[in-house]
């Protein structure tokens, strides 16, 4: 027979169960996501990046701009080396968008080619993202950057390639309310939003609200965890930050919230995971992508 205290554990036990298995089957409803890997983890080595993303197991990759330099004139063989490893390129980081109104033809031309090499290598969206001026915002900034956005994505459209704004730190959208002014600035046509959880949170927002909130915007999202920090003293650069990304589970982002949120609105489709550098240096990126991995499974969901 249970002593009291026992059956009370006994109970808590049970709805402990309970509870994880009623998490289970709200994220199995989400088993639709596709998952990818960033490359921005390796700096620039993406022939590694390729090959370590493809041996954890995620079944696409982020690419960033830089390597047009390299395979610009010869995207078969990057197409070739992807479907070696049985990777998609999901999308292409085609950098920021400068919205100086002298800047507006070099801009256009060169997020255009950018999607054109998406095309040609057999990828999927293009992403950008902006660069925040050093005074202060005005109402036209906003504005300015949507129209940007919104001549872009009618050009890439036309390659059928989708464009995707991506809020970010340092940007015009880094607030959730600016994420917002920017959006309504864009013809949700030609621009969607590309939602990165972590700089959502760190900006001031809640990603899960987001992820409702924008639920008919979404092209895909960044995957992403992030812990505060105390800075550095004095120092400039990346140690001034009072924040480090770090891998999943690591940080302070609410991922099971987030991976609800995405089964509740039925969000079926891309999401890249993304770590910018590994925290800890003992570790390789490879090593911190598995960690990723297996908080995910951890949580249910299917790689």
């Amino acid at each position: 027979m249970k002593t009291p205290n026992g059956r009370r554990e006994f109970l808590a036990a049970l709805t402990g169960l309970s509870a994880t298995a009623f998490l289970s089957d709200r994220l199995f409803a989400a088993q639709d996501l596709k998952f990818g890997y960033a490359a921005i983890t390796w700096q620039g080595k993406d022939l590694d990046a390729i090959r370590d993303v493809s041996a954890v197991g995620f079944r696409g990759i982020q690419l960033r701009s830089p390597i047009v330099k390299e395979y610009g004139d010869k995207p078969a063989a990057l197409r070739e080396e992807l479907a070696k490893h049985k990777l998609v390129m999901v999308a292409l980081s085609s950098g920021a968008v400068r919205t100086d109104p002298a800047l507006e033809k070099e801009e256009m031309a060169l997020h255009l080619r950018h999607a054109r090499f998406v095309k040609d290598v057999g990828g999927l969206y293009l992403q950008v993202t902006d660069s925040r001026p050093k005074r202060d915002l005005v109402p036209d900034d906003y504005k300015r950057l949507g129209w940007m956005l919104t001549e872009i994505g009618k050009r890439t459209a036309d390659l059928g390639i989708p464009l995707s704004y991506h809020n970010h730190m340092n940007s015009i959208g880094e607030r959730p309310e600016e994420v917002k002014w920017v959006l309504e600035a864009t013809d949700p046509k030609y621009a969607r939003l590309e939602l990165d959880i972590a700089h959502y949170q760190q900006g001031g927002g809640d990603p899960v609200k987001a992820i409702h909130e924008y639920k008919d915007r979404h092209l895909f999202l960044h995957i992403k965890d992030v812990e505060p920090q105390q800075p550095v003293p004095g120092a400039t650069g990346e140690q001034a930050q009072n924040y480090r990304f770090v891998e999943l589970g690591r940080g302070n982002v609410d991922l099971p919230g987030v991976f609800k949120a995405l089964a509740d609105i039925r969000f079926s489709g891309w999401v890249v995971v993304e770590l910018d550098r590994v925290p800890d240096n003992a570790r390789t990126p490879k090593e911190s992508a598995e960690i990723s991995k297996k908080y995910l499974e951890g949580l249910g969901l299917t790689i």
